[in-house]
C-alpha cells in the first residue's frame, strides 16, 4: 500500500509515497482500534455507563489520533470518503449497534443519541480499516475494473449483513 504521509514504525521513518506492505498496517490498527472500539462501547452502553464526559474525552482522543493516522495512511480522499459513506451507512451502524445491543437484552432506543456518538465513530473507523484491507488483500492497486468489482461486493455483502441483522432484532 503506498502511504499518503510520514509515518514512523519501530523507529523507521516512511516518507509520503512509500510502499508498505499491508501486514505493516492492517494487524496493528484492526486488533488496537478494537480493542479501543470495544472499550468506548462498554463505557457507552454498560451498566453503570460511564460519565458522557469521560467517554467524550477518552473516545474523542482516541478517535482524533486515528484520523490523523488515517490521513497519513490513506490520504485526505479516502478520509472524506470515509465521512461521506459514514452519513450514507448510518443504516448499516445503527443496526450493528442495535442488534449488539439486543444480544445484552438492551435496546439502541434506551440511549440518548449524544451516547450513540462515541462507539458509532469506532464503527465507522472500524468498517474504513476493513474496506480497505478487503481492497489491499484482493491486490486492486491501480485496475479500476477490479476495485469496482471488490468494492460491489464488499457493499452487497455488507447489505445483507446490515439487513440480516436489523431484521434478526
Amino acid at each position: 500500500m503506498k502511504i499518503h504521509g510520514d509515518i514512523t514504525i519501530n523507529g523507521t521513518v516512511y516518507p509520503t509515497g512509500s510502499n508498505l506492505p499491508w501486514t505493516r498496517i492492517y494487524p496493528f490498527f484492526l486488533f488496537h482500534m478494537l480493542m479501543f472500539g470495544l472499550s468506548g462501547f462498554w463505557m457507552a452502553y454498560g451498566t453503570p455507563p460511564a460519565p458522557i464526559g469521560f467517554l467524550f474525552l477518552h473516545g474523542g482522543f482516541a478517535i482524533s489520533i486515528y484520523v490523523i493516522f488515517y490521513l497519513a495512511i490513506f490520504g485526505k480522499e479516502e478520509v472524506k470518503w470515509m465521512f461521506i459513506n459514514a452519513g450514507l451507512g448510518l443504516f448499516g451502524i445503527f443496526s450493528q449497534i442495535g442488534w449488539l445491543l439486543s444480544l445484552a437484552g438492551r435496546n439502541v432506543h434506551d440511549y440518548p443519541w449524544y451516547v450513540h456518538v462515541i462507539p458509532f465513530l469506532y464503527f465507522v473507523l472500524y468498517t474504513f480499516l476493513l474496506r480497505h484491507l478487503v481492497l489491499d488483500l484482493a491486490h486492486v492497486g491501480d485496475d479500476v475494473v477490479r476495485k469496482s468489482r471488490v468494492e460491489a461486493g464488499y457493499v452487497g455483502l455488507s447489505l445483507l449483513v446490515y439487513g440480516t441483522t436489523w431484521l434478526a432484532h
